[in-house]
This record gives structure tokens, sequence and C-alpha cells, in this order.
């Protein structure tokens, strides 16, 4: 049979040690208190010649008192322990007063501040009380019937002795619902307190959560950065490199132009690399002009590409648009990642034409290369890279061989068209 899940009943946080030692030293002092108010009730004879000796009184004392020191480890057991040591002290005639009133307020306060079982908390305290107003119902009865009026008279509808019945009535009424409502309160107050000090646990965990994916995302746009610097113009410098050396003894001459591209490239890529490092080092509001590549970069972005040896061309179609920085960069840095991979894997012959289609909201990028077709290409960095950035704008990319040889990266993102003031 299929099981139901079971309420969860709240608790409070457990005691904690110095709670606990406090409950000790309070049991001790009443303890003490206890025994002097018996000695010197007897000693003033309340009861007359009918008190105990001293050691009922010290029993009577350690009955009211010890429980206290466990007031909070099981507070319906002390709360029980006391209640009957406060009726059998009360019916001894043990001349106390002042420690028995103290030490019944404490526990029923006890039972409704530290039980989590809030209908074992209320069935132990209304039985306590409703046992005392029961006791309190039968001595007066009992005092009303006897010829022993402690000089009170009872004459008329509200005598003195009926007032003095009403005030132990509504002194005990207001005594015991004090404790029974102050002990809800603090129960409440705690859970309060739990519930609360668990929010601002959770909140300096997601705190911490947010700080490290924020630290998370700053890296992997930072190595994607340096991948699109130091791959694209890398790899010029591997192209002119090779060329260079292949025509070193048989024309000087354009082994010597390759070494000046090689030297064109390396400039380039520290430039872009100062660049970036200074737009990291540099507060959100306060970033470098000449830092933030845009579209019409991509001429210069073609321009190199012909330069280390692929024949390029770039058409715009439509009207430009006013687009983000961010649009523009995650565009130029996606062009320049294809141009990388069709010089690196296209082979020798390969062509390349890249396309920047202005539609109406959108904008969209086609960088198609002839030549050799990779068809197991492995998903490396810069494919990853230029996901990651067509998605950062909100677009979608394709990435795939073409039918009839080569490769294409198409991306596609919406732009919202600026309608002037």
């Amino acid at each position: 049979m299929p099981s139901h899940p079971q309420a969860v009943t709240p608790r409070r946080k457990p005691a904690t040690p110095a709670e606990l030692r406090s409950d000790v030293w309070l049991a001790a002092a009443l303890l003490v208190g206890a025994v002097i108010s018996a000695a010197l009730g007897a000693t003033a004879g309340l009861f007359g010649d009918e008190s105990p000796s001293i050691g009922w009184a010290i029993l009577y004392g350690a009955g009211l008192a010890v429980p206290l020191a466990f007031r909070r480890r099981a507070p319906e057991i002390a709360a029980i322990v006391v209640t009957l040591a406060f009726f059998i002290g009360v019916t001894a005639r043990i001349p106390e007063f002042y420690v028995s009133n103290i030490s019944l307020f404490i526990v029923v306060y006890s039972v409704g501040a530290w039980v989590d079982n809030r209908r074992r908390a209320f069935w132990v305290r209304v039985g306590i009380i409703v046992g005392m107003f029961l006791w309190l119902m039968v001595t007066t009865f009992q005092a009303a019937t006897t010829d022993d009026d402690g000089g009170l008279s009872r004459e008329g509808l509200f005598s003195p002795f009926v007032a003095y019945m009403l005030i132990q009535f509504l002194t005990n009424i207001a005594f015991f619902g004090g404790a029974y409502y102050m002990g809800d309160r603090a129960y409440a107050s705690a859970l309060d307190l739990k519930a609360l000090e668990q929010r601002t646990r959770e909140l300096e965990d997601e705190r911490e959560l947010t700080a490290a994916q924020a630290v998370a995302l700053d890296r992997v746009g930072i190595a994607r950065e340096l991948h699109d610097v130091v791959a694209h113009h890398v790899s010029s410098m591997g192209v002119q490199a090779g060329a260079a050396r292949t025509v070193l003894d048989a024309d000087p001459a354009k082994a010597r132009t390759a070494l000046l591209a090689v030297e064109s490239s390396a400039r380039a890529a520290l430039d872009e690399l100062r660049q970036l490092l200074e737009t990291l080092r540099s507060p959100l509001d306060d970033t470098p002009d000449g830092s933030t590549l845009t579209v019409h970069d991509l001429e210069t972005l073609v321009a190199h590409a012909r330069e280390n040896g692929m024949p390029t061309t770039l058409t715009v179609i439509g009207t430009p648009t006013q687009m983000p920085e961010l649009v523009q960069v995650n565009i130029y840095r996606i062009a320049q990642e294809a141009l990388t991979n069709a010089r690196r894997h296209s082979g020798a012959g390969a062509t390349a034409d890249v396309r920047l289609r202005y539609d109406e909201g959108a904008v969209e990028l086609e960088v198609a290369n002839s030549g050799r077709t990779v068809a197991t290409a492995r998903a490396g960095l810069g494919t990853l890279g230029m996901r990651e950035r067509a998605a950062a704008s909100g677009g979608t990319i394709e990435i795939g061989p073409r039918p009839r040889g080569g490769f294409l990266v198409r991306v596609r993102i919406p732009v919202s068209v600026v309608v002037p003031a």
C-alpha cells in the first residue's frame, strides 16, 4: 500500500549547554529559598503547632526545586512532579507559600515553551490547571462549611469571606493564564527565531552560490575571449611561418613578406590582449575606448584572412540597424572563429564567403567556406565558444558541413529596432 507523507511537526532549537546549566543554578537557588521560607513560616507559626518537622520542609523544597533542573530536558515530567509536590505540601500544611508558587508558574510556562508536541503540551497544562481549580473549589467548600472562619464575616450575599474566595479564584486565573500565555508566546518566538536563522543561512548559501556562479561566468568569458584572440592570430602566424619556410630558399622576398605578416599578426594579438586586460582591470563604467569590436571591423577581419592565403569576400545585405555592443562583439568573434577554422581545416585552394544580412528585427551572419569537409570534426573550444556567444545574444546558430563540400556557420540574432524619439 502506498505510504502517505506525515505532517512534519515544527521543532524549536534544543536548549544550549549554558541554558541547561542555568536551570541547575535556578533549582539550587529555589531549593535554598524553599527551605528558608518553610523555616521562617514555621517560626512565624503560620499553621500553629500543626507544621511538620524541618526534615519534611527540606523534602518538600526538593520536590519543588529539583525538577526545575530538568525543565528544558523533560518539561512534562518536571511539571507533574512539582504539581504533585505542591498538592502534598499544602495538604501536609508545610508553611511555605512563595517558592511553591514560583516553581508552579515556571513549570507550567516551561511546558508551553519547550514541548514540541503541542497537543501534549496543551493537555498537560490543562490537566494541571483543572486539577488546581478543582482543589481550590474543594478547599473553598471546606472553608465555607467549617466553623473556623479565620475572622472573616460570612453575613450577606457578598460577605468578606466571599470576597476573599473570589480574590483567590481571580488570582489563580491570572496566575495560570499568564503562565499558559507566556509559554505559548515563548515557543512561537523560538520557532520564528529558528525560521529567521534558517532563512539567513539560505540567503548566505545563495549569496555564496551566486558569487561562485559569477566567478565561473567571468572565467568562461575570459577563456572565450583569450581563445578567440590567440587562436585566430596564432593560426595566421602558423600559416605564414609555414609559407616562409617553404619559399625561404627559392624566393627570399616572399619569405620576407610572410615573416612580416607573422610579425603583424603577433603585434595585433598583443594589442588585442592588452585591450582585453585593460577591460578586465577597469571598472564597468570606465571601459577604455577602442576596446570594443563592432560589425564594421568585419572588413578588417576579411582582409586579414585574404592576406593569410584564403580568398575571402564580405557581403552586407540590407540596411544596417543599431545593435547592442554585446551583439556586435559576438558577431565579430563568431566570424573570426569560423574563418580561423576554415583556414585551419579546409586545405589548399579553399575560399570563404562572409555575409552579413539585416532582416526586419534580426541580423544574420553566414560564414561559408569551400574545400575539404571534416565530417567527424571534434567539437572543440572554438565551436563551444560560438554556441555560447550565440546563446548569450539570444540567437540561434547552425554549425556543420555543407552538402556540396566545405563548412557553414550561420547565426541569427534578433535585434530590437530603435525608434527615433
